[in-house]
Parts: structure tokens; sequence; C-alpha cells
């Protein structure tokens, strides 16, 4: 395989695409250090498959980012790796073709090509860092990265993120488990030695200082959702015991829906209330949508298959996203003033 210096220089970024990402980067780090009261929202298709429609989509995200921004900080969910609990297709990286072929090598250089236009265009990307030894060839484009909920008990997955240079949100493992992501932000905070894959694709040791830009992910579990009030107060407080700053994302999808794509206008207006109500955890939201709503089979063979349409989990379509994403920025906008000058938002 190429390594990812060739990768890199097969496509560098360039000075919009760079300042995108770094901008990006320091305004998430600051909603986590409560010096920018806005609201990060993750947002975008559940996986990417078709990179026309994922530009269709990131045109019309782009321009919503921009008519919210004094509010909600947009960042676009652009998840090239899936994690499967046995199989299934893995991801764009993995089989860009959706066919088995597994053209790992094509993958990643379409997928460095999507990351880069939509940065060159202003709107950051946010992603889900799976395979570790596949993060060197884009994370220079990557403004925000998760440990799902299948790697957030992982310590191989903790120490590479303890050396990322983007904030990490944590999910809560697929039983429901707080605890995992909690023990997670303390690991990935923390120095590590660890082997990862260099520039020049050799194997290297690499020490890191930690990563102090962390925050859980609550998203629900086998027992059930997590993003009431209740079960808010209840991460706040597992938090607090470990001398933590309480900042907490609701995954408004997965376990939180049932994975049922309308629901998760259910979850964002439960969040809209307690942040109305006066809530100072949450600082963000996470939301799976697309050009059209629902989803299709990853196996339907591509004359068949329906532009726009997920062929991972249920997507919401873009109209009831725009609708949402206003509608938030509209509900939740004093409640955030107010919160910006409250004196909580000094307290760690």
């Amino acid at each position: 395989m190429l390594t990812p210096q060739e990768l890199q220089q097969s496509r560098p970024l360039d000075a919009t695409a760079r300042a995108t990402v770094t901008n990006a980067r320091t305004a998430v780090q600051q909603i986590l250090d409560r010096c920018d009261p806005r609201l990060l929202v993750v947002v975008g298709p559940c996986s990417i498959h078709d990179p026309v429609a994922a530009l269709d989509y990131a045109s019309r995200l782009r321009e919503l980012a921009r008519e919210v921004s004094d509010t909600l900080l947009v960042v676009m969910r652009t998840y090239l790796e899936k994690p499967r609990s046995t199989v299934g297709w893995k991801g764009y990286v993995t089989d860009p073709a959706l066919d088995g072929t597994c053209q790992m090598e094509t993958g990643l250089q379409r997928a460095r090509a999507l990351l880069h236009y939509i940065n060159a265009h202003g709107l950051p990307c946010a992603t889900e860092s799976l395979d570790p030894m596949l993060v060197p060839y884009t994370e220079d484009l990557v403004s925000w990265t998760a440990l799902g909920a299948r790697t957030a008990e992982s310590q191989v997955h903790r120490a590479m993120a303890s050396g990322l240079a983007m904030p990490v949100g944590i999910k809560n493992g697929t039983d429901g488990c707080v605890a995992t992501a909690v023990d997670g932000i303390e690991a990935i905070a923390s120095q590590h030695t660890y082997v990862a894959v260099a520039d020049h694709g050799g194997l290297a040791m690499t020490r890191s200082n930690g990563n102090a830009h962390t925050h859980v992910v609550l998203r629900g579990g086998r027992d059930g959702p997590n993003f009431d009030a209740g079960s808010v107060a209840d991460c706040e407080s597992a938090l607090s015991r470990r001398q933590m700053r309480a900042n907490i994302m609701v995954d408004c999808s997965h376990a939180n829906a049932n994975k049922m794509h309308e629901r998760q206008l259910d979850v964002l207006e439960e969040v809209s209330r307690q942040l109305c109500a006066g809530n100072h955890s949450l600082m963000g939201v996470m939301l799976e949508s697309f050009l059209f709503p629902g989803n299709q089979p990853a196996t339907r063979p591509v004359e068949a298959r329906s532009y726009g349409v997920s062929v991972t989990d249920p997507c919401l379509g873009w109209g009831d996203t725009e609708r949402a994403l206003r509608e938030l920025r509209k509900a939740i906008k004093p409640a955030l003033e107010m919160r910006a000058s409250s004196p909580q938002r000094a307290v760690a």
C-alpha cells in the first residue's frame, strides 16, 4: 500500500482547507473549555458511500452552518469506516465499490479527496477513528473524531486517541455503561507510549502527551436510551466523582432512537428542553442525516441504488434536518447567551 506520506503529498492541504481544520478544532476546544457557549452539532450520513451525494449534502450543510453559526457550530459527519458486531460492509475506505472487492488503496485516495474538498469549501469534518493503522492517512483533515461504542474500552484506541490533535468524543458502551466513556477520558488525557504507523509507512514507537479535549457521548444501550434529564444528571455525577468537567454530547440516533430515524427529532427536542431549562453540561448533539430519509441495503446493485439514501443506519432527510437545526437555534439561543455570562462556565 501507499504510505500516509505519499497520500498526503498526492493531495496536500491547501490554505483554505488547513484553516477550516485549524479553526474548527480550536472552536470545539473552546466549547469544551467553556470559552465558547455554542452547541456543537455533528450531523451527516451514517456512512459515506457515494461521494457525489456526499458533496451535494455538504454544499447544503455549508450554507445552513453559516446561517446558524451564532448559536451552533456545525461539523459534517463523514464516517468512512464502519464497525461491525459480526460481518457486513466495512465502509468506504475498505470497500469503496460496495461489492466485496475491498480496493482499500482506492478507498483511501477517494476518502482523502472527499475530505479535502469539503474542508476546502469551508465545512469541517468529523469521523470515527476505527482502525488505528489508517488514522495517519486522513487525520490532518479531521476536526473532531469519536471512539465508538465498540472501541471505547480498547486500550489500543485510547492510546491512539491520546496522541490526536483534534478533540475526541467517547461513546458509552453498547451495554449503555457510561463508566466506559469516563474511564476513556482519563486514559486519553494521560501520556502513552505505543506503536503506530509513521508517515513513511513503517512502525514507530510513539509517545503522546495526552489529549485533554475529550467528552462523553451518550448513545443509549441495550437497556434503552440515556438522553433524558435523569440520565444526563447521572453522567454529570459520574464525571464529578472523578473530578472531570461535565462535557456531554447526546447522540440522537442509535439506541437513543432505537435506530428509527424520525425519533431523532424527539431526542433533539428533549436536549433543547434541557438546555432551555439551564443545563450547563450538554455541549453537543449528533444527528444521522442525508439527502433523503431512511436507508437501503448496501448490497443493492448500483443501478438499483437510490441517490442520497443511507446504506447503513436510517437517516433523517434534508428537509427535516434543515428545519430541526433552525428550530434548535431559535429555541436555545437565549439560553446559550445566558450560559455565556454564567459563573458556572468557569467551573472545571
